[in-house]
Order: C-alpha cells, then sequence, then structure tokens
C-alpha cells in the first residue's frame, strides 16, 4: 500500500484504534474522512485537526450506509482507500435477559455493516485499497466477549476471501490485527492494562511500510501463528 497521498474513509475514527489511525495517516499526507455516530466526538477530532472531513452515520442502519456511500460517490469520488474500522464489543453471558438483542446489535456492526461497505465501495473506480481490522480474538475466543470473538472470527475469514476475489479488480486487501489496547472497547476500565494505541499503530505501519498484507502486533501476532495444540493453550489462559 502507498501510505501518502491518499483519500481515506476510516469508520469509527474519531475513537480508539480509528483516531489513530487518523493521526498517523494524516502524518503521512493523505487527506482523511471520518465517520461515526456521535457528532460531538466527531467534532473534537476536526478542532484538533482542520484538515479531517467527517460524516455523521450510523453504521448499524442499512439505508445510513448506503447514504454514505452516494455522499463519497458525489463529492469525494477520488476516495481509494476504505477502513473498515467501526465495531461494538459486549462482555455478556449467554444467559442474560439482553443477551440476544445485544448480539444481534454485534453482528450487524462488525458484520453486516463492512461486508455492506465492501460491496458497495468495491464500485468506485479509484478505490485500491481496503483495510479491515479485525482481532488477535481471531483466532481464539474471550469467552466474556462470545459474539464479539466469533465476529472478529468471520471478519478474518472474510478478509481473506476477498483478498483473493477483489484482486482481479486491482483492490489491495490489508487485515490489521491488534491485541486487547487500551481503549474504551467493551466498557471504560476494561483495557487499562494493556498497551496504548500508539504502539500499535507504529508496529503496523512499519509492517505496512514492508509491504504486508497482514499487520499484526503483540500477543495478536503470537495467536497469529500459532497452531491448534498453542491456541488450546492460550485459550485455556484467557478463560480460567
Amino acid at each position: 500500500m502507498q501510505l501518502s497521498n491518499n483519500k481515506i474513509l476510516i469508520t469509527g475514527g474519531a475513537t480508539g484504534i480509528g483516531l489513530g489511525l487518523t493521526e498517523r495517516f494524516l502524518k503521512e499526507g493523505n487527506t482523511v474522512i471520518i465517520c461515526g455516530r456521535r457528532e460531538s466526538a466527531l467534532k473534537e477530532v476536526a478542532d484538533k485537526h482542520p484538515l479531517v472531513i467527517t460524516k455523521v452515520c450510523d453504521l448499524s442502519v442499512d439505508s445510513e450506509r448506503v447514504a454514505l456511500f452516494q455522499w463519497v460517490k458525489s463529492f469525494h469520488s477520488d476516495l481509494n482507500v476504505l477502513v473498515n474500522n467501526a465495531g461494538i464489543q459486549n462482555w455478556m453471558p449467554i444467559d442474560g435477559p439482553n443477551f440476544f438483542s445485544m448480539a444481534r446489535h454485534e453482528i450487524i456492526t462488525n458484520i453486516e455493516a463492512p461486508l455492506h461497505l465492501t460491496s458497495l465501495f468495491q464500485s468506485l473506480q479509484s478505490l485500491n485499497t481496503i483495510i479491515n481490522v479485525t482481532s488477535g480474538l481471531s483466532f481464539v475466543p474471550f469467552a466474556k466477549a462470545p459474539v464479539y470473538s466469533a465476529t472478529k472470527a468471520f471478519f478474518h475469514s472474510f478478509t481473506q476471501s476477498a483478498r483473493y476475489l477483489l484482486k482481479p479488480k486491482g483492490i489491495e486487501v490489508i487485515e490489521l490485527i491488534p491485541p486487547a489496547l487500551n481503549t474504551d472497547l467493551g466498557g471504560k476500565g476494561l483495557h487499562d492494562y494493556a498497551p496504548p494505541v500508539s504502539e500499535f499503530i507504529e508496529s503496523i505501519f512499519e509492517q505496512l511500510k514492508q509491504g504486508k498484507t497482514e499487520a499484526a502486533f503483540g500477543f495478536a501476532a503470537e495467536r497469529a501463528q500459532v497452531g491448534a495444540e498453542e491456541l488450546k493453550v492460550v485459550f485455556d489462559r484467557l478463560n480460567p
């Protein structure tokens, strides 16, 4: 992937990993568009980085995804990079009273939305790169976040297929594989122990400069490389 002189759309680009990507892509000399549900969060980023273009969009709503694509097609038809980053994580027991409704929302946000966006944006003539943010939990689940783990396993598999299917169109598909990072994903304070987003961003950008199409970091990189027996050990460690 060429790391500069792109026009990039980052979903969920106002917080967490999305914000880290936004700031680093700006530093590399790119035009960055970010979208998200909360106008206040988008405005906070735009106030800090006036060159960022913002768009309010609830990606859990089918019609808003279509509207986002139509807006980009009309006003930013030279967009060449889509970053499917937005996602939600719930820690929840299967016997909880709200399990299914929360699970459905995760599935829509973490699977349906990026698949729909991929389908829409691949038709842009200018598009040459799709970046999907998965997780180390793609390889071994964290049982307290059962649906999140499953959605990321699905998204990892889909990303591998998309890389093959979109290659004839000249679209490169890249997977970023983070471990737990110090963000509010899943709830405030749950990941305070984890490495900062900045360390992940530095690592994956170095890997992107090397031409890698799968960029992992820390514990996620370890999980991506081990076999079935080792994964069983990791599962037992994650889920005592």
